[in-house]
């Protein structure tokens, strides 16, 4: 079996250094670059099954990066970022980017973004409208059957308006992954909707209510400050 090829943009010697070692541990093949145009030729070159990415390059911005390889190629991107970058996490997740992860990080937390990632990129099942999703998400206690629009927990209806339903299954149906406040408003209220994310915030503090023991300290839904919100990854 070929190992899967991932291609590491990061001009910051330590960190790629650090990367490197902990995914070649694991089993990938990795390919580095310093530089957006090194990185570029080479994710061009090998057409790789991932790319990390970060978007402080000395030489181009990691958004267009993103820009180029989305014209041409799915490949799953993650972007590597700093603390303080809530509005590039943003604009790197509605150019396309998959998901991010935040400096400094460790080898478990890079390594389930990887595995969620990948996941995201061999999806399973056929939606009517072409999505691909798991036919059920699971868990803990949570269960959600996506074709009887059935949520459970611990075995008990949770019952939940349509709104609210909705959000949990476009949360569920990409669980592991940052999906940010204007995605989910654009997905469930409509392109032209208000981007104001009070509605959005009031609908997920019930949803919380009715799924959470302690909807102040989350077990499945959580806040990404400043992005938008990730679902805990399936059990799947």
């Amino acid at each position: 079996m070929s190992k899967l090829t991932i291609v590491i943009i990061e001009d910051e010697k330590n960190i790629l250094s650090f990367i490197e070692a902990a995914l070649e541990t694991h089993d990938y093949k990795v390919l580095t670059a310093v530089s957006g145009k090194e990185g570029l030729s080479l994710i061009n070159a090998c057409c790789p099954d991932m790319i990390l990415l970060d978007l402080g390059l000395p030489d181009l911005d990691g958004i267009d990066i993103i820009k180029n390889v989305r014209s041409w190629s799915n490949i799953p991107i993650i972007v590597i970022s700093a603390r303080t970058q809530e509005q590039e996490k943003v604009a790197a997740l509605d150019f396309g980017a998959d998901d991010y992860i935040t400096k400094p990080f460790g080898t478990s937390e890079l390594l389930a973004r990887i595995r969620t990632a990948l996941r995201h990129g061999k999806p399973t099942v056929s939606t009517g409208d072409g999505t691909l999703v798991q036919p059920t998400y699971r868990s803990g206690d949570l269960v959600i059957d996506f074709d009887k629009r059935l949520v459970t927990l611990k075995d008990k209806e949770v019952h939940l308006t349509q709104i609210e339903y909705k959000l949990v299954s476009l949360l569920a149906e990409q669980s592991g992954k940052v999906l940010t406040y204007d995605y989910i408003i654009s997905r469930i209220w409509g392109p032209f909707a208000d981007s104001n994310n009070q509605i959005l915030r009031v609908n997920m503090a019930h949803i919380r209510r009715k799924l959470e023991i302690n909807p102040a300290e989350p077990q499945y839904i959580y806040t990404e400050i400043g992005v938008g919100y990730r679902m805990r990854e399936s059990e799947n």
